[in-house]
């Protein structure tokens, strides 16, 4: 009888220990289950809840501030972000490519206006700015083409009404001097000057000398039809123009041709407006 106790207590304890070591086993794995799930929600909990290359904000406070540099690099990150709405990648890139123009990197803001055109192709404002930029690199032809796109968009968008006509007026008049190419607006069979005969000597110096004397005389007619006082103040900055030109020609820090063609501009500046 003893034996047969001392039997069934030992078979007794050791069955209570085999329970208690297999549930001792999952108790460690839960407890290890646990763990694991613990650091994965403090691992995402310490993740920011929206990702900052999709956040507008801080693009629209750059172009809002006016800092180029700045709308260069958070905007960029908003663009090239898959993440990016349509409508704010639109944002972005017109505020970059406003960055990119005022750094007069041409090519990279007419890139962005491209994004933008293809993302939405009925912004007449775009077409505008691109038509500007065009105009900028001396392709005429793709700024009216842009100038008249706008213009189809919004038959009344101010700028693009005078900037199509002030281009379309530049083409007549460029088309008129091809007859006369490589032609000054002065004889060079009488020049005394040196920086008369340089021009005489360069095609490209002629035809911008020609293209000033054309611009000066439109806005001079046009300026004394309204004031014949503002038209002969004009006419006077043309006169002291020249006189400089001639003076500062030969001088180690002098451009001829950056000189003229800023005047050209100048010219043109007053004749659209």
């Amino acid at each position: 009888m003893s034996a047969v106790l001392r039997y069934d207590r030992s078979a007794m304890y050791n069955s209570l220990r085999f329970c208690f070591m297999f549930r001792m086993r999952y108790v460690i794995i839960a407890l290890v289950l646990c763990a694991a799930l613990s650091r994965a929600a403090f691992a995402a909990a310490a993740e920011p809840a929206t990702d900052p290359q999709v956040d507008p904000v801080p693009c629209a406070a750059a172009a809002a501030a006016g800092d180029d540099d700045k709308v260069i690099a958070v905007c960029g990150a908003l663009v090239d972000s898959e993440k990016t709405p349509a409508p704010d990648r639109i944002k972005a890139l017109i505020a970059r490519a406003s960055a990119f123009a005022r750094k007069d990197q041409i090519d990279r803001a007419i890139s962005d206006y491209d994004t933008v055109l293809r993302l939405d192709p009925k912004l007449a404002d775009i077409f505008n700015a691109r038509g500007e930029l065009w105009r900028k690199k001396g392709d005429r032809p793709k700024a009216l083409a842009d100038f008249g796109a706008a213009i189809k968009l919004d038959p009344n968008h101010p700028s693009a009404r005078g900037n199509y006509k002030s281009l379309a007026q530049e083409l007549e008049r460029l088309g008129a001097l091809m007859a006369v190419y490589g032609k000054p607006s002065f004889n060079c069979a009488t020049v005394r000057r040196a920086v008369e005969k340089a021009i005489c000597a360069s095609p490209e110096l002629a035809n911008l000398d020609r293209e000033i004397n054309a611009a000066n005389t439109k806005v001079v007619r046009e300026a004394t039809a309204d004031s014949p006082r503002a038209g002969r103040e004009l006419q006077r900055q043309q006169e002291d123009f020249i006189a400089r030109r001639a003076a500062a020609f030969g001088r180690p820090d002098y451009d001829l041709q950056k000189a003229m063609r800023e005047r050209l501009d100048h010219l043109l500046e007053v004749e659209r407006y």
